[in-house]
């Protein structure tokens, strides 16, 4: 049962609606009313011959105000007005070779539409996709363009699951820009919330019980995924899910906070909807992937169903952001006072989770569960992301905190990982403008209480001063890339480095073809030592995260490792001088100490076995 408006063609159009508590729902187009069947499980619908794509249309409850469809696909005069009919076979998609790709090759770039160029738009971010290809990049993650109120917002206030945002392009753009990607062999990850509705034009309330008051996320009230009614509701999101993958040819949706989906039953939504995808995927015939954010730190969610998980494909991990990023800046303040010394970084490669039902002092509790378990592709790592980034009161990217040199030992930590390495757009070449919050909403109440709600979060980080006013123009405009940034030396060799550390990557399969256990960290104070091996190679990367050179003996020193990088090198920007490397720089053996840079060092070595 597809929900909204399902165009058939030749005028045939078939308007479905839940609304299970409704006496009377007619469904109201610009020549009049018409009535709506409801059916045994609380579904409205009725079957027309004279409808064409565009056309709007509202529904009437029960003799009372006329609403948008909560399965609207399209709101092309904004949150509060009539929604429209949408065809979906009309657009000529060009991608019939496309076969996805397996999840363990994707090096993801998170990308906010509206900020990511100029005009913002989906038509205008296919100008960029050769650039991220010649970058290396395999998937693009967009963040969530479900219609929110405004022209601009991060996404996470979404009130229209169903429809595109029209201030990007709409359906048409969003399908422009997927099948643009696949035309050159790059996977599409969309951002999807099922976790919350955004504060404004949000009318599902009016419709039947999508919230419960049982549970209280961040955002509000709870979706209602486990009480009375809760059937139509689980239905609304999987068919979101399905709606996604199936008519807009989207390979993977990144799942929101599934940490504030609260789910008692016996199945958890999750289960559910990776039931559905799974056989979604064996009739559409190409891999379609699931992934979740989460700070749980929970394995059930990527283990398999009969282990009682509930088999999503891979899981963020924030544990190594947070162990990275508080090595970096030496920031101990909030969630990174749990992460203090090297050894944190040391088990999150190791681990994947530095908390695995260890106490956290941060949380006042024990925290976490073993997923040492786990295939390194069932996490996601990154060295920023849009939260870690826009949450800070300025927005401030790690080009505006650490050293140059420091932003490239980031990057090699993160690619050179056996996880998924996930870049947000522009760290490639150290892009300094800031990322802020901003939203565009119409109501001046609700705005007023976005800025006090501000205010009073970073008055609790002891942060100085006020935050940038999230309703200003200008806060979004400051969010938009630089790209003019490119044509500068340090930055094009930034972009450079990257290119290479991803290359470096594919090259030696790190992501397929080295197993988990086969991995081994050394931590000399600040310096880690890397190492994993398979049956043919052996890969070591050498991370100074010390604010000084240091000497030291190359790990499993019984091989004569070749030097594949060194970021210090003059070709990214380094300052390598004549005594910096006491041995041969193309071969390093035991029997001499290599001396490495301060911050923001890394090596990579590879032996034949």
């Amino acid at each position: 049962m597809r929900l909204g408006a399902n165009y058939l063609g030749d005028g045939q159009c078939e308007f479905t609606v839940w609304a299970p508590p409704l006496k009377s729902v007619e469904l109201k187009l610009e020549r009049g009313l018409q009535p709506m069947q409801q059916d045994e499980r609380g579904y409205w619908q009725i079957a027309l011959n004279d409808i064409q794509p565009g056309d709007r249309y509202e529904y009437r409850l029960d003799g009372e105000a006329a609403r948008p469809d909560p399965a609207s696909h399209y709101q092309p005069g904004g949150v509060h007005e009539a929604s429209a009919v949408v065809d979906h076979s009309a657009f000529d998609w060009q991608d019939d070779d496309w076969q996805g790709i397996p999840l363990q090759d994707y090096v993801i770039y998170e990308l906010h539409v509206g900020t990511f160029t100029p005009a913002g738009t989906f038509e205008s971010a296919i100008e960029r996709l050769d650039y991220l290809k010649s970058l290396g990049i395999t998937a693009v993650e967009i963040m969530p363009v479900s219609q929110f109120a405004g022209d601009r917002n991060w996404g996470y206030d979404g009130v229209y699951p169903f429809a595109v945002q029209h201030s990007y392009g709409g359906p048409d753009g969003l399908k422009k820009l997927v099948d643009a990607c696949h035309q050159r062999g790059l996977a599409v990850i969309l951002d999807v919330v099922y976790n919350h509705f955004g504060p404004e034009g949000n009318y599902t309330s009016f419709f039947g019980p999508y919230l419960t008051d049982n549970y209280r996320t961040p955002w509000g009230s709870a979706i209602n995924f486990d009480d009375a009614y809760s059937g139509g509701v689980r239905h609304y999101f999987i068919s979101n899910a399905l709606y996604w993958l199936e008519l807009y040819h989207i390979d993977a949706l990144r799942l929101d906070a599934i940490h504030a989906i609260y789910d008692f039953g016996a199945k958890h939504f999750l289960a559910e909807l990776a039931e559905a995808t799974a056989a979604l995927e064996k009739s559409l015939k190409r891999p379609l992937y699931l992934i979740a954010e989460s700070d749980l730190n929970d394995v059930r969610i990527i283990r398999e169903a009969e282990r009682g998980g509930y088999d999503i494909h891979s899981q963020w991990s924030d544990d190594f952001h947070h162990a990275l990023h508080a090595l970096l800046t030496k920031e101990e303040t909030g969630y990174y006072s749990d992460f203090k010394a090297a050894e944190s970084l040391a088990s999150a490669y190791r681990d994947s989770f530095v908390y695995s039902w260890k106490y956290s002092p941060f949380r006042q509790r024990y925290h976490g569960s073993d997923a040492s378990d786990r295939p390194a592709h069932q996490f996601v790592v990154c060295s920023q992301n849009h939260d870690q980034v826009g949450n800070r009161m300025l927005g401030e990217r790690l080009s505006h905190l650490v050293p140059f040199e420091a932003l490239k030992l980031a990057a090699g930590t993160v690619i050179l990982s056996p996880y998924l390495p996930m870049l947000f757009m522009g760290e490639e070449y150290g892009e300094t403008a800031p990322f802020l919050y901003f939203v565009d909403h119409g109501d001046p109440n609700l705005i007023a209480a976005v800025r006090e709600g501000r205010k009073k979060e970073f008055e609790a980080f002891h942060a100085e001063g006020d935050p940038p006013d999230a309703a200003s123009l200008e806060t979004f405009n400051q969010a938009k890339l630089n790209w003019d940034l490119l044509e500068q030396d340090r930055h094009r060799s930034l972009f450079g480095f990257y290119q290479r550390l991803i290359a470096l990557r594919q090259q030696a399969g790190i992501a397929r073809d080295f197993a988990r256990p086969d991995l081994d960290v050394v931590q000399d104070q600040a310096v880690l030592q890397v190492h994993r091996w398979n049956s043919s190679q052996r890969l070591l990367s050498v991370m100074n995260f010390s604010d000084q050179q240091a000497t030291v003996k190359l790990a499993f020193s019984q091989y004569a490792w070749k030097q594949q990088l060194d970021s210090a090198a003059a070709e990214w920007a380094g300052e390598l001088t004549d005594e910096f490397f006491i041995c041969d720089r193309a071969l390093i053996t035991e029997t001499k100490p290599a001396t490495i840079g301060q911050l923001g060092s890394i090596h990579h070595h590879t032996v034949a076995v």
